[in-house]
């Protein structure tokens, strides 16, 4: 069986497990991405990579709605950012639920559902990317897009303890997006390592490739204001944020204090100012029809909106404008500003008693961040009572990749599944120990791999996921590996071996290595030895 055939079998198995119907406008049917597959060039850089986008984005043949029933079109082409990800071999298996009309941080303002959190589902996914960010997190697709103008694309992502890459304005095309503010919005990509929304991200920008902006030589520098300054925050997060700053300094970054009020401050204009009558621009004369299915909060912003008279939007330009210089005298020459990415992740029923004021905490950190036209990385930072924590790092324009290197440096070390030639006492264990690694333990996947000699000289293994009456446990080894080590193991891995996803067989999921789909031909099923030692044994 072809192996992207088996990661989409895999993919649908996961849907129907994890029993999320809210996540989803438009799942296409699985016959039909396996017929894509079927087509698709193995030798792409992204063949047999699943993903799904944001229902505000266009794909061809797939409604459009911007989560509003009543508002769907069909487009007859994708918009240029899915264009791209398919040309590079990827495999669109459906469209996301999000906050209507992507007006909301907390997932819940939608007639398709309240998308659940994926580790707490009496919790928030975080929205308006929720779907997306949810079916990431899960294990269903390997990234998925977003978008984001007040924080859509971070904070979901940080609530779901994943990687949530938000790139410059204008980096990545909005062409074919239904506009929520057409002058701030960005797509964004979602995945659940730095290197893994890296990789997307490189095939989503167009155009010739940006001058990131002048460094001052030496460490890093990150901005980190006082805990003090950062407001009211849910039990433990305050000490959480400060342990992801002390990781920053033991890993070599210079941390610096700054001022924080210039960033709060334009944070609070995105609604309670003028700026918000750029949402009634996008979709206010659909609004105004009432019909059944708005999302009652939704419609009241929107509406609220209309009536902002014109001299107000420049007073609050000039403001903004005054308010932008400030922060950026405050952010002098550091390379990033270290916030957490949002205040606290609220129960979805505290957000049904105040939709209002819990949208409204949510965005405290990440609202500014496009109105100042500035770079942000969300990613976890660990987790505080059982939940997921992440910190966001803020930079100039155009400092999307020096964003992802500093942010590698408080990602904790990733464990790595190993189930072939980079096993102890395997020729290329080496290659692993010069990276840094560090043996963990000793297991098994979960029984829905199967385990191939390929055909080289000499042989080399290849690990594919199938469905649960395919498949079997192969033996595994983990490795703790640090960030810089996971990103320079992927850059310098040889086709046809790959980084994604492996489950193991007590549930959780870590990057591991796989087989790409065209090195699967000739190849020799060896999955009944148990594990590539035993076969080589055998």
């Amino acid at each position: 069986m072809h192996a992207a055939t088996h990661r989409i079998r895999a993919a649908y198995a996961r849907i129907a497990a994890t029993d999320r119907p809210e996540l989803w406008i438009t799942l296409r049917p699985q016959a039909d991405v396996e017929a894509e597959a079927a087509t698709t060039d193995p030798q792409l850089p992204l063949a047999g990579r699943l993903f799904a986008v944001k229902g505000n984005i266009d794909s061809a043949g797939l409604p459009t709605t911007a989560g509003c029933p009543s508002y769907a079109y069909t487009p007859q082409q994708d918009a240029p950012v899915v264009a791209s990800l398919k040309a590079a071999g990827a495999l669109l298996i459906g469209t996301t639920n999000l906050d209507q009309f992507a007006t909301g941080l907390v997932g819940t303002r939608s007639p398709y559902g309240a998308v659940r959190n994926a580790v707490d589902p009496t919790r928030i996914s975080g929205g308006s990317s929720s779907g997306s960010a949810v079916a990431t997190a899960l294990g269903i697709v390997d990234f998925a897009l977003g978008t984001d103008t007040a924080g859509s694309g971070r904070v979901p992502a940080a609530l779901n303890g994943i990687v949530g890459l938000k790139p410059t304005y204008g980096l990545v095309p909005t062409e074919g997006v239904v506009p929520a503010c057409a002058s701030l919005d960005c797509v964004t990509v979602f995945a659940r390592t730095l290197p893994e929304a890296e990789q997307a991200l490189a095939h989503m920008t167009t155009g010739p490739a940006t001058t990131p902006p002048p460094r001052r030589p030496g460490p890093y520098r990150i901005a980190v204001p006082a805990t003090a300054q950062l407001g009211e925050m849910d039990k433990n997060w305050p000490e959480a944020y400060e342990a992801a700053a002390a990781r920053l300094a033991s890993a070599g970054a210079q941390l610096l204090p700054i001022d924080l009020t210039p960033f709060t401050e334009a944070a609070a204009m995105l609604y309670e100012g003028a700026f918000v009558a750029e949402r009634y621009t996008a979709v206010g004369a659909f609004v105004d029809k009432d019909t059944p299915d708005l999302d009652p909060t939704v419609a009241a912003i929107i509406n609220r909106a209309r009536d902002i008279p014109a001299h107000r939007l420049y007073a609050d330009q000039a403001a903004l404008a005054a308010l932008r210089d400030r922060a950026l005298a405050a952010l002098g020459d550091a390379d990033a500003l270290l916030l957490p990415t949002a205040p606290g992740h609220p129960t979805l029923a505290e957000v049904a008693a105040e939709p209002f004021s819990t949208n409204a905490r949510l965005g405290r950190f990440t609202n500014s961040t496009n109105l100042f036209g500035l770079s942000a990385a969300a990613v976890p930072a660990g987790e505080v009572d059982g939940l997921p924590f992440g910190v966001m790092l803020i930079g100039p324009a155009h400092a999307d990749e020096r964003l992802t290197k500093i942010a590698a440096l408080l990602t904790p070390p990733t464990r790595i599944a190993v189930v072939g030639a980079h096993l102890t006492g395997e020729p290329l264990n080496p290659q692993l120990l010069s990276l840094g690694a560090q043996f963990d333990s000793t297991t098994t996947t979960a029984p829905t791999y199967r385990l191939y000699a390929l055909p080289t000289t000499p042989p080399k293994p290849g690990l594919v996921r199938t469905t649960p009456d395919n498949g079997a446990t192969v033996e595994t080894e983990l490795w703790h590996l640090p960030p810089q080590g996971l990103g320079a193991l992927v850059a310098a891995l040889p086709r046809p071996m790959a980084i994604g996803a492996v489950e193991l067989a007590d549930g959780t999921t870590v990057p591991g290595f796989l087989c790409e789909p065209a090195a699967l031909e000739g190849a020799e099923d060896i999955t009944s030895y148990g594990g590539w030692r035993a076969y080589r044994k055998g």
